[in-house]
């Protein structure tokens, strides 16, 4: 049974910086890539952030520069340092994986950010 779940999230202000994790198991963390994405009521979920099983990265438009994914395989676990965040940041994150073919979720953690 895949499991993702996220931690990390919280009310910050503009500005200010939060690492968010995503623990998984139930899966071979190493062979996967793994993605941040966001949503906030009324919109789509969005691409934020993904990692390749290789260590490759590619971030949306408005968080390059600010946003870092990165990921430790020895504890299954994938993150997302966000820096100089903004209103506009304020969201839902979820991880994010493929299990045969199929996106895997998990419960998502929500980011404030206050001006």
């Amino acid at each position: 049974q895949v499991q993702l779940v996220e931690s990390g999230g919280g009310l910050v202000q503009v500005g200010g910086s939060l690492r968010l994790s995503c623990v998984a198991s139930g899966i071979i963390f190493r062979l996967k890539p793994m993605g941040w994405y966001r949503q906030v009521p009324g919109k789509q979920r969005e691409l934020v952030a993904a990692i390749t099983s290789g260590g490759s990265t590619n971030y949306a438009d408005s968080v390059k520069g600010r946003f870092t994914i990165s990921r430790d395989n020895a504890k299954n676990t994938v993150y997302l340092q966000m820096n100089s965040l903004k209103p506009e940041d304020t969201a839902v994150y979820y991880c994010n994986t493929k299990y045969y073919d199929m996106d895997r979720w998990g419960k998502g953690t929500l980011v404030t950010v206050s001006s």
